[in-house]
């Protein structure tokens, strides 16, 4: 399950291929205790940013946030997420993102994949044709494109079926707050680069994202129902170990391409925020995954030199 998990919770526009993401996330109630952020301050003499992780599909119940979260969000003059926000609610990303998934070479999806995985599709596409008509997909239309897409539309659906919601997702929460404030936001990358992180990946990597994708629908779900505990409780290990590590180890071209080369570009446009003059804070909201481990984004600005306070009232111990 690694790679499904580690790419549609790294990139934001995962969530949008033919879900979409809702212009005004509905309002909720909690049944139980916020969820303990994934949150850091960095800061230099004057001026801070903070980082917060995100599950970029949400169940109601994890509203409201914490008020670590919510301090943050109101110290912040502006917001920063991976994609701006009028293109990640744009709906010609979409378009750009089935464009690029769409097959030209006159082969079938079918034939890019091995006996066992073309026959898991076809019990699949059977098995769901309610879901794909939910979202203006006939199951034969599924042939028409490469492995990355048909998987990635897979992985969202299945995770819908576990409650969690794009609508809902962090980022969404934080695009809309943002409108409703005033606050200004911006993106770190466009989703063009996110649509070309997904179209770039070799046959090999599709095969096996396809085959975790089908797989979901039989053990995807006890998988992706911890990831989604481990960041309700703040647990940076568990995410970690359940989301990067093995792929760092076993799928390390891609590993490198999704989040370490991601990351080191970030990291100069988060210090120019630091660098500029005056005390504006910015908050960041990005995939939890981005902020995790050696190669995340809290460790290369506290190798720089940087304050780096894990914000987390919660926690026992804060780093």
């Amino acid at each position: 399950m690694r790679v499904m998990k580690s790419l549609v919770l790294s990139a934001v526009i995962a969530v949008s291929v033919g879900v979409g993401v809702a212009n005004t996330p509905p309002a909720v109630a909690a049944t139980q205790s916020p969820p303990v952020p994934l949150l850091w301050k960095v800061s230099d003499a004057d001026n801070a940013i903070y980082l917060l992780g995100s599950f970029h599909l949400l169940k109601p119940n994890d509203y409201p946030l914490s008020k670590d979260v919510d301090a943050a969000f109101t110290d912040a003059e502006s917001l920063v997420f991976e994609v701006s926000p009028d293109e990640m609610g744009s709906p010609e990303l979409g378009m750009v993102m089935a464009k690029a998934g769409l097959r030209t070479d006159g082969r079938q999806l079918k034939d890019d994949l091995g006996l066992a995985t073309a026959k898991k599709l076809d019990a699949w596409l059977a098995a769901n044709q309610g879901e794909l008509q939910k979202i203006g997909m006939a199951p034969q239309v599924m042939q028409m494109f490469e492995p990355w897409f048909a998987a990635l539309t897979i992985s969202v659906l299945e995770m819908t079926k576990q409650g969690l919601d794009p609508k809902l997702g962090l980022d969404a929460h934080f695009v809309e707050a943002g409108k409703t404030s005033g606050k200004r936001g911006s993106g770190l990358e466009t989703g063009a680069q996110q649509v070309a992180l997904f179209d770039s990946m070799s046959l090999e990597e599709q095969r096996q994202f396809m085959d975790e994708a089908l797989t979901s629908g039989e053990e995807g779900p006890k998988e992706i129902e911890k990831l989604h505990a481990a960041w309700r409780a703040g647990d940076v290990d568990a995410m970690w170990t359940g989301m990067a590590a093995d792929m760092r180890k076993e799928y390390p071209r891609l590993y490198k391409v999704i989040n370490v080369e991601r990351n080191d570009a970030w990291v100069p446009k988060l210090e120019r925020r630091l660098k500029d003059p005056g005390s504006d804070e910015t908050l960041v909201v990005v995939g939890a995954l981005h902020l995790l481990g050696s190669d995340g984004v809290v460790e290369k600005l506290r190798a720089k030199g940087y304050k780096v306070q894990r914000i987390c009232s919660a926690c026992k111990t804060a780093r």
